[in-house]
């Protein structure tokens, strides 16, 4: 036994909330990328719009900011090094 408890049964509405939220998110994450991208910012102002989104998706999803961060924060990583030669 693991001590983990009895699972939970998600209903429908929390399932479709849940994937509303992922696919705003996703969004919000992409236009960001591409804003970042194709803008002429300095790097400050790119680390803003990071911080922002990582705001925005704190409140979308209570409690995951490790999700965040191994899903999102290396894409935006990669992509301010790339655009600012900080690699």
């Amino acid at each position: 036994m693991d001590g983990s408890g009895p699972i939970r049964k998600y209903t429908e509405a929390e399932i479709k909330e849940e994937n509303k939220r992922i696919r705003h998110l996703r969004r919000l994450v992409d236009f960001s990328l591409a804003l970042i991208a194709q803008s002429p910012m300095p790097l400050d102002e790119a680390h803003r719009i990071v911080q922002a989104v990582r705001q925005q998706a704190m409140k979308l999803f209570p409690g995951k900011e490790e999700t965040f961060e191994l899903l999102y924060t290396p894409r935006f990583r990669r992509l301010i090094a790339e655009k600012f030669n900080l690699l």
